[in-house]
């Protein structure tokens, strides 16, 4: 099976700071890969560069996505391709309610294509995936993330990834913040949005065990200095719980 997502020896700087030096990896269609590392180990910085945000400048290696290299092409571009970014700290935006929102990113990414949808479907189709995710249909009548919860800004994120159907999603630390009760319930959304979409696959960005006990990752890797030092499986998580990340 050929790669979904394959970066070659990337470098990556901001301004005269090199974040990114010499990174590779491979994810697979379907896969679930959780990327940790201390503060400062490149990331948050690589999730940006791999969606092509402006600060971040690719000095070196290369990003194929899909069979395309994507090393030059703006963000609206990637995305439709197929990434997805869910950040840590999602925007809020004033009068905007959330059912245009999706409408409109749903639009951008499909019309023309064989996916489009006339108004009454895509509702039809939002409402299914928020009785899919467990959330109520109020929902999407409130302003993009205003007044959410840090629970429901992270559920927000899930129920985009469902409506928008990425190939590859990108989360950058979802788990920030969140208690014991918002963090099942976002890790009980994104499996379902895997269910329904086995082919999609999944890079993880986190400090902690905790995620990890509700969405298993295929593989486990440990960035330190803009590197990828160590790699492996569930152990690997169990033994940064019990060590730190100094001790591997």
């Amino acid at each position: 099976m050929s790669a979904l997502l394959n970066v070659s020896n990337l470098h990556v700087s901001v301004g005269d700071k090199e974040v990114l030096k010499g990174l590779s990896l491979q994810i697979q269609p379907g896969e679930v890969c959780a990327i940790m590392g201390p503060n400062g180990s490149g990331k948050s910085s690589l999730s940006l560069a791999l969606m092509g945000h402006p600060r971040y400048s690719l000095i070196g290696g290369t990003i194929t996505f899909a069979g395309e290299v994507i090393n030059d092409l703006s963000p609206d571009k990637r995305a439709k391709l197929g990434l997805f970014l869910g950040m840590q700290h999602p925007h809020e935006i004033e009068g905007v309610p959330y059912k245009d929102f999706l409408r409109q990113a749903y639009n951008a990414l499909y019309d023309g294509t064989p996916w489009q949808m006339r108004i009454r479907d895509f509702h039809k189709m939002l409402l299914e995936q928020l009785d899919m995710l467990h959330m109520d249909h109020s929902f999407i009548d409130r302003s993009v993330n205003v007044g959410f919860s840090g629970g429901e800004k992270k559920r927000a994120e899930m129920l985009q990834v469902a409506v928008l159907k990425p190939k590859l999603v990108i989360l950058d630390e979802i788990d920030s913040g969140l208690d014991i009760d918002a963090l099942r319930q976002v890790s009980e959304a994104l499996n379902k949005v895997r269910e329904q979409q086995p082919d999609m696959a999944v890079i993880l960005i986190t400090h902690y065990q905790r995620i990890l006990q509700y969405v298993k990752p295929n593989k486990v890797v440990l960035l330190r200095d803009g590197l990828i030092v160590k790699s492996g499986g569930q152990e690997l998580v169990e033994q940064l719980e019990k060590t730190g990340y100094t001790a591997v």
